[in-house]
């Protein structure tokens, strides 16, 4: 049965819709082994997306158009450039400072690649930095987004691996941090080399205490969410809804950014997502319960051999499949696929789910600026207007550096399992 995995990746080469190829696949098994078993494909579908934890899905999909539009990426700018500006490389730590900020709002790589680039990518430009560079480094930023909470990659592979979606978001938070703090120590020593800074005297106090005074009630949104889960008061699915209260309350009465005619528009790319994903989740349930009927993850182990009882080993080769599929599907597709495949090995060799959960993530979003997919690549691209491949000599760099955290995260547990194990007791 191992050929239908084969057959998988041939389709999606094929650039037959992700959904659409796990269910194919799930039902030429199906025929070839028990065809009787065909009344299960709705069922299993159906099912997949009957989870009252999928509701949190549309509901951060939602609060994060909320808060893109609410006019909340300005106000980060200015309280990041606060902080950092007078720095070598100063506006390029703002993109990474603002890129941590809007990635505990909005959870997504896009969103924080099209807002932050949209507003910062001129901006540099107009202050003497390579263009190559720039574009480069909002794209790599961006890649903090689904990483620290809220997040929608954590919440599927939560939702498909039966883990907390509280503990991976917590776990989430310093592997972003790691992410964000690697990319600014390069951004110091480019600026630096060619003497960028963002302004030459150091903001006063009262400068910082004014920019922290407009992205407070911004800054305050991740606080809650996170600090809600942790102490009980909610749930990760229930957050959702404060979520989207909170950025209606700040977007619409507080900034007055979105008025009500925007609504339709916000409520209409969240309903195009939502069941473009949710579509995905139960063509993934199917394709789940097709893998375990037919014990396919066992033969996988079999056929690994001895690398499936060495971590060291299984997790090395896992980071290398990760990414090189990275480099072709996209995150959320990527997670319906290989939890279900990896999952069972990663338990046969002792690994924690969590951490397998958080090393998924991070190796899935670094295919957001590997070519040729690299889809925050090509929201840069279109904004800075130049082609992608001039973006390499700066992107290089940058992607070794989030391989590093990778590594280290990988063979580090601790860095993602300690902050869980400190909140938990």
């Amino acid at each position: 049965m191992i050929w239908l995995v084969v057959l998988l990746f041939a389709l999606i080469l094929l650039r037959i819709p992700i959904a659409f190829s796990l269910i194919f696949v799930s039902i030429i098994g199906i025929l070839f082994s028990s065809p009787d078993l065909l009344i299960n494909v709705p069922r299993n579908v159906f099912n997949g997306i009957d989870q009252f934890t999928l509701v949190a899905i549309p509901l951060f999909v939602l609060a994060g158009e909320l808060m893109t539009k609410g006019g909340i990426s300005k106000r980060l700018i200015n309280f990041s450039k606060t902080i950092v500006g007078p720095l070598p490389g100063g506006l390029a730590m703002v993109v990474i400072i603002t890129s941590v900020f809007f990635a505990a709002l909005t959870g997504t790589a896009i969103a924080a690649a099209a807002a932050i680039g949209g507003m910062m990518i001129p901006e540099m430009k107009k202050d003497g930095y390579d263009l190559r560079f720039s574009s480069s480094l909002v794209a790599s930023a961006a890649t903090i987004g689904p990483i620290i909470p809220p997040s929608i990659v954590l919440i599927l592979y939560g939702v498909m691996a039966n883990e907390s979606i509280g503990d991976l978001f917590i776990a989430g938070v310093i592997p972003g941090l790691l992410m964000g703090l690697g990319l600014m120590v390069y951004s110091y020593f480019v600026g630096k080399k060619y003497n960028y800074r963002a302004s030459e005297t150091r903001a006063s106090l009262s400068e910082v205490l004014h920019g922290f005074k407009h992205a407070v009630l911004a800054l305050m949104m991740p606080v809650i969410i996170i600090g809600g889960i942790v102490s009980g008061m909610f749930t990760a699915t229930e957050s959702g809804v404060i979520a989207v209260v909170y950025a209606v309350i700040i977007g619409m009465f507080v900034y007055r950014e979105i008025s009500l005619k925007d609504l339709k528009p916000i409520l209409l790319q969240t309903a195009k997502t939502t069941s473009a994903i949710v579509f995905l989740i139960g063509g993934a349930s199917l394709f789940i319960w097709f893998l375990s009927f037919n014990q396919i993850p066992q033969q996988l182990i079999s056929a690994l051999g001895v690398v499936a009882d060495n971590p060291i080993l299984l997790l090395l080769l896992i980071n290398v499949i990760l990414l090189l599929a990275g480099t072709f599907i996209d995150t959320i597709s990527a997670v319906s696929i290989f939890t279900p495949l990896l999952l069972p090995l990663v338990e046969q060799a002792g690994v924690d789910p969590l951490h397998f959960g958080i090393i998924l993530a991070v190796n899935l979003t670094i295919g957001m600026v590997t070519p040729p997919l690299g889809v925050c690549l090509f929201v840069t691209s279109s904004i800075a207007e130049i082609g992608v491949p001039k973006m390499f000599k700066f992107l290089f760099p940058q992607v070794a550096i989030l391989i590093v955290v990778l590594l280290v995260i990988t063979y580090i547990p601790d860095v993602i399992l300690f902050p869980v194990e400190l909140f938990n007791n």
